[in-house]
């Protein structure tokens, strides 16, 4: 017998174990109060109700997003014990399995796509059963990409991460770039994403128009990578809007053009010259002088837009300057992706990538303000 105070304890010591642990027994637990409805008797018990004897359990895995877990479904002689735990997939689940299962009814699959198959216990799985959830994913994620933007969003972030996807007979990284905005209360919320086809600027105009015709309003500033693209689209689309280049993303530019074992020292450097106009002045003309100079142009290139954030509130700065906001939402969508691997084609992409955004963003708009705004 399951001691639930130890499982309790457990999770109090390890919350990432323990929280698997919980999960475990409360699945096992359903589908234990499932078999005694499927049989019509307590274990053991002599009754004229009783429909099916049990013939002990089979090991199952079920992926979640806490990670796999090993339960034990019961089993009957009599007909097949049937679990909801299994067949109900959260939206997460099941748009990791259209993935797979795409990849594997389209003749792409490999050694590795079976075993995930089979441990996800769809060894089986049909193509009428795929597009029927595939249909139920696509209705979530269009809702979820034309939703009603209600506050005004003073703040615009963008950032982006790469995917490989199947074209045609061979695979390719491309870019899916996440929208998020601060809220005039100081709530983060997810506004959009999506898949890169071009770098053009017509790509972002389009996406901005979107988010606009959606009830974008109030941008004050945009902070983004130094895509030139964007740049282009920011000043057309938001007239009176100022943009950001996150100094991240410019500190990782300039880096990559210095030799290694110079890169901690200029890193420093850069840090303390991105919040002085004359500190940075004095940095690129460092670095041009000791034969840096594509380093150089990189910070002069962008030395007009990085300063930007230093208008608005002080407490802002910090969250305001970088795309950090975005890092942890990038690093979980690449780890829930990663049991996919490369996906089939782009909408198997935005079903999983909108599934996990819908769970990120009911966090957000629930829980803490990121940042306290003026009142």
């Amino acid at each position: 017998m399951v001691n639930l105070f130890s499982l309790i304890k457990d999770y109090l010591v390890d919350q990432e174990d323990g929280i698997r642990q919980l999960i475990t027994w409360f699945l096992n637990l359903a589908m234990e109060e499932e078999a005694l409805l499927q049989a019509g008797a307590q274990r053991y018990e002599r009754t004229n109700s009783r429909k099916a004897s049990r013939n002990g359990y089979k090991p199952r895995t079920l992926l979640t997003k806490h990670g796999k877990l090993e339960l034990l479904k019961p089993q009957f002689r009599e007909f097949p014990f049937e679990t909801q735990v299994f067949e109900k997939y959260s939206r997460v689940e099941k748009a990791i399995l259209t993935a797979i299962a795409e990849s594997y009814l389209q003749g792409v699959s490999t050694r590795r796509v079976e075993k995930i198959m089979t441990a996800l216990g769809v060894g089986g799985i049909s193509a009428s059963c795929v597009s029927r959830i595939t249909k139920e994913l696509d209705e979530k994620v269009e809702e979820f990409l034309s939703k009603r933007i209600e506050h005004e969003i003073p703040y615009l972030l963008i950032d982006a991460t790469y995917f490989k996807v199947r074209d045609g007979l061979h695979y390719e990284n491309k870019a899916l770039f996440v929208v998020a905005g601060i809220r005039d209360d100081g709530y983060r919320e997810i506004l959009g994403t999506r898949l890169a086809d071009s770098e053009a600027s017509m790509f972002w105009e389009d996406l901005f128009d979107d988010l606009k015709e959606r009830g974008l309003r109030g941008v004050k500033l945009i902070v983004s990578d130094g895509h030139k693209g964007i740049q282009k689209a920011v000043r057309e689309s938001f007239i009176g809007s100022s943009w950001q280049m996150c100094h991240v993303h410019l500190t990782r530019q300039v880096l990559k053009k210095v030799p290694k074992k110079r890169q901690k020292e200029v890193a420093e450097k850069i840090k303390e010259a991105l919040g002085d106009r004359q500190k940075l002045n004095d940095l690129i003309r460092e670095l041009d002088s000791i034969g840096y100079k594509s380093a150089a142009d990189t910070l002069e290139s962008f030395q007009y837009d990085i300063m930007n954030y230093t208008q608005f509130p002080e407490k802002h700065w910090k969250k305001i300057r970088t795309t950090n906001m975005m890092e942890r939402t990038n690093k979980e969508l690449k780890r829930r992706s990663k049991v996919v691997g490369a996906f089939p084609n782009k909408d198997s992409v935005l079903r999983l990538v909108v599934s996990i955004l819908i769970d990120i963003n009911e966090d957000w708009i629930t829980g803490n303000k990121y940042i306290v705004m003026e009142q």
